[in-house]
């Protein structure tokens, strides 16, 4: 067995990291701002300004974050070192945040686009978008990202034609009504869409390196500081921009938690679209600010539907993680064919669904939402900022915790004010500590079966004494080289016609075969890293019929967990030394290669000139 070391491809470089980040920031100010007017009318300005500068402050603190854990910094696995317990509440507060974070985008994504109930259209949206991650799709990341680059450009738009009104929207700003608690729970009601930070802090374990790092001691601040940096000043700048000129929008009203416009009602939910329908339509005409309103609509209602694709893609990858840990059931970690957790996938989709029929309207969504964000982001601060290990500069501990004081401030008065937010994060919690109690109980039942004898033998040996050898293969087994042949790799899934024609072409020219086999998984640990191939029941039934075929002729074999199947195949090529490469041809169809990507093309676009390509159909 030719061992091969695969880790996770660090290849996310500063703009799909934005995108990662902008796919949750960027639409807050989709719903945000009309929430907010629905709180405070033509006050909620001074609102708006608030949270744009609570999310620079939060933005400001996982820069720190993602430097200090280049392997993953979200509050799963930041905290843990500290405390498996604290790590798992703020895991479990996270899986709610992301249960709500998909449907709310969904719902808004089709506020935006005026279909007539658009709680329909937003479960059907979330119950075909969980069944492309069942395929386990590779193509999202880039396409949030396609979509993130014209939504900044409408937004830049609409911030320019709303210029020449921030006159008219300032003499319409009122201050602030009511008491400092009255205002208090109106600012804590519109802290909306800071999960986005976590999701990045999750994937520095996927960010190019900063020049002269390695893997043995990672740095990816150039990656992810950048990445936040960027999404946190246009978020700041462009939502307190639009905030303020909302105001200049004459003769709003609040009407049954909704606000109602001359000629529009019900604006709350898609007041971006409406803006843009005044502002281009007062300066162009009211034919092109109808086409710029439709243009706002779509390209939100995509970047909200990529909210939610990640928002369950997120959801799937910390079950998953959790299950590995041993702190969920294992069924959270059963792959399908794809490599992708068909339980973890399931709850991802079914709970948004049942949570936008169920409640139906964006405010109520609002009200679930915000419990399990900043719970999380409160833990990962709060642990960070006292951790005395860490090394941290003064001012930044110090950012740190009282960012850590403001969000947990936050998280009381959400939990104390917001009775159905509070009832829903709790349930989500009691739920997941339940399912790690079965998880616990049953592992202590395993061991407790275990005699005391063999206890008694592991303990006594220490783990650095045990060595395993691999014998080198006899001359019987050894293929018979012709002097100066080159070596030949094939990558197969099963024992079909392009094994039999690896081995009978090795074997008439004399070259040395190895045999590839990948599994290709999206979500993977150390654990995976570690596989043997022993474990995994289908490469061990085609290494042994490949054992049976070859008689005399024993081919070298090779195995690999991986995220990317094309890539691996490239680097073990490359590392064999291989002067041929042999694929089958895909027999999936279309759409399956459309969504999946094509491995051959993959592999064909970056393999070395030297390494011919043969594709056995």
């Amino acid at each position: 067995m030719i061992p091969t070391n695969v880790r996770r491809p660090r290849n996310v470089n500063v703009p799909r990291a934005a995108a990662i980040l902008y796919g949750d920031w960027g639409t807050s100010k989709a719903y945000v701002i009309g929430l907010a007017f629905a709180v405070a009318g033509y006050a909620s300005f001074w609102l708006i300004a608030a949270m744009c500068v609570l999310t620079a402050l939060v933005g400001l603190n996982y820069m720190v974050i993602c430097r200090l854990y280049p392997d993953g910094g979200g509050v799963y696995a930041s905290v843990r070192h500290r405390s498996e317990v604290i790590s798992i509440v703020g895991a479990f507060l996270l899986i709610a945040d992301y249960l709500v974070t998909a449907a709310i985008s969904a719902l808004s994504a089709f506020a935006y686009l005026g279909v007539p109930h658009p709680e329909k259209f937003a479960a059907a949206a979330i119950l075909i978008i969980g069944f492309l991650n069942l395929l386990g799709p590779k193509h999202t990341g880039g396409l949030a990202f396609l979509i993130s680059v014209p939504t900044a450009i409408v937004v830049v738009v609409l911030g320019l034609f709303s210029l020449p009104h921030m006159g008219e929207a300032i003499g319409h700003l009122q201050p602030l009504h009511g008491g400092f608690w009255q205002n208090w729970a109106g600012f804590v009601g519109i802290v909306l869409a800071l999960s986005g930070v976590e999701a990045i802090a999750n994937a520095t374990g996927v960010m190019r390196l900063d020049p002269g790092s390695t893997e043995a001691q990672p740095s990816v601040r150039k990656t992810s500081t950048p990445a936040i940096l960027w999404v946190m000043i246009e978020v700041c700048v462009f939502t307190a921009l639009l905030g303020l000129a909302m105001h200049a929008l004459g003769g709003l009203q609040i009407a049954n938690g909704n606000v109602n416009a001359p000629g529009a009602h019900g604006v709350r939910d898609y007041m971006l679209r409406y803006m843009g329908e005044s502002f281009v339509g007062g300066a162009l005409g009211p034919a092109l600010g109808h086409v710029f309103g439709i243009v706002v609509s779509i390209v939100f209602a995509l970047l909200l539907l990529s909210a939610t694709n990640t928002a369950i893609v997120d959801l799937i990858m910390i079950q998953f993680l959790m299950a590995r840990d041993q702190e969920l059931p294992k069924i959270f970690q059963r792959l399908n064919k794809w490599g992708v957790p068909s339980a973890g996938m399931l709850l991802a989709t079914i709970v948004p669904m049942l949570l936008v029929v169920l409640v139906k309207d964006m405010a109520g969504l609002a009200d679930l939402y915000a419990v399990g964000v900043v719970g999380a982001i409160a833990t990962n601060l709060g642990a960070t900022a006292t951790d005395r290990k860490l090394t941290i500069k003064s001012w930044e501990r110090t950012l740190m915790f009282a960012t850590f004081i403001v969000m947990a401030a936050i998280e009381m008065s959400l939990l104390i004010d917001k009775p159905n937010a509070r009832y829903f994060a709790v349930t989500i919690l009691a739920v997941g500590l339940i399912l790690r109690g079965l998880v616990q109980e049953r592992r202590a039942k395993k061991e407790a079966k275990i005699a005391p004898e063999e206890l008694a033998i592991d303990v006594a040996v220490p783990p650095s004494s045990v060595k395993t050898e691999v014998a080198p293969p006899s001359a019987m087994t050894r293929p018979p080289l012709v002097p100066g042949a080159e070596s030949i790799l094939c990558a197969i899934r099963g024992t079909g016609r392009t094994l039999d024609f690896a081995l009978r072409e090795a074997r008439e020219t004399g070259r040395r075969l190895y045999l590839l086999f990948v599994r290709e998984q999206p979500f993977m640990t150390e654990q995976d890293v570690r596989r043997k191939w022993q474990e995994d029941p289908e490469a061990s039934t085609i290494f042994d019929v490949a054992k049976q075929q070859a008689a005399d002729y024993q081919p070298l074999f090779c195995y690999a967990v991986s995220p990317s199947a094309a890539e691996t195949i490239v680097d073990v090529a490359a590392t064999v030394g291989a002067s041929r490469l042999i694929l089958g041809a895909p027999k999936r169809n279309a759409l399956i290669n459309l969504l999946r990507g094509n491995v051959i093309r993959e592999v064909s676009n970056s393999l070395p000139e030297e390494i011919d390509l043969l594709v056995y159909a």
